[in-house]
């Protein structure tokens, strides 16, 4: 069973994430299979709206963490890097469609589409510190451009998972359905973008992100280099130790080490 499925329904391209037993947890095979995805979508006059979301009970709970500690990110190139200049370079519409878990990367990548439409059951959260790690997607940057420093400050620094009224109060969803709903009002939704005068469509999209897409990029970049960073660190192994040990991580611990090395 393939990890991501893509299926054409007239201009439409629907792209499902497809690991519904790990909530559609990323391995770094998929951000390089999603990376092609969009670039191949970029080129492809048929195409002139991307509706995405996840099988099973949940968009996506972030990176498969089994893979990802085989595979940590450096600060150049890497399957993360590729999905995210694919992200900040794609002037075609993206709308999601979210529903359980968002975690992680399931939020942050997000912060890349124009429409995202949540079922009520959504839990969003950015848990990027409590792995002692940083955010990523650009999102250090979009995230308090959108809501302001201090309601970043509270997803970001302290990592507290929001739900899906949090997020549209916020303005970090367009609209919450109940769940057996917010999947049709997407697929209405690109169904109703697929409409436009595709030039003009993507001609606007790309003014709406002109002021932003240099700062975006810039914020990525450093994010690589900071993530890549910290994730070698021992509050990383740490809290990676901690995390699959299913116990709280001790960061006075390491500080200790730090402090005594």
């Amino acid at each position: 069973m393939d990890d991501i499925v893509t299926e054409h329904s007239g201009s439409i391209l629907r792209v499902q994430l497809n690991r519904p037993a790990k909530r559609n947890a990323m391995t770094s095979a998929m951000y390089v299979a999603l990376t092609g995805i969009f670039n191949e979508a970029a080129k492809d006059d048929n195409t002139r709206v991307v509706l995405w979301h996840g099988a099973g009970d949940s968009f996506c709970a972030g990176n498969d963490i089994d893979d990802f500690l085989k595979n940590p990110p450096g600060a150049g190139e890497s399957p993360q890097a590729g999905l995210m200049n694919a992200f900040v370079n794609f002037d075609k519409p993206l709308v999601a469609a979210v529903h359980g878990a968002a975690i992680g990367g399931g939020t942050t990548m997000l912060t890349h589409c124009d429409f995202i439409y949540a079922g009520e059951s959504t839990k969003f959260q950015m848990p990027f510190i409590n792995l002692a790690v940083v955010p990523e997607f650009g999102s250090s940057c979009s995230v308090p451009a959108r809501i302001g420093h201090l309601r970043a400050a509270e997803l970001i620094l302290l990592g507290v998972p929001f739900d899906a009224r949090r997020a549209a109060d916020l303005g970090l969803v367009t609209e919450v359905l109940p769940d057996k709903d917010f999947l049709a009002k997407a697929t209405e939704t690109a169904g109703k973008l697929a409409a436009k005068p595709a030039a003009a469509l993507q001609a606007s999209k790309r003014l709406l992100k002109q002021p932003f897409r240099e700062h975006i990029k810039a914020a990525m970049k450093a994010e690589n280099e900071e993530f890549s960073a910290q994730v070698r660190s021992e509050d990383a192994k740490e809290a990676f130790t901690a995390f699959l040990e299913k116990r709280k991580p001790n960061f006075a611990k390491t500080v200790k080490s730090r402090a005594t090395a």
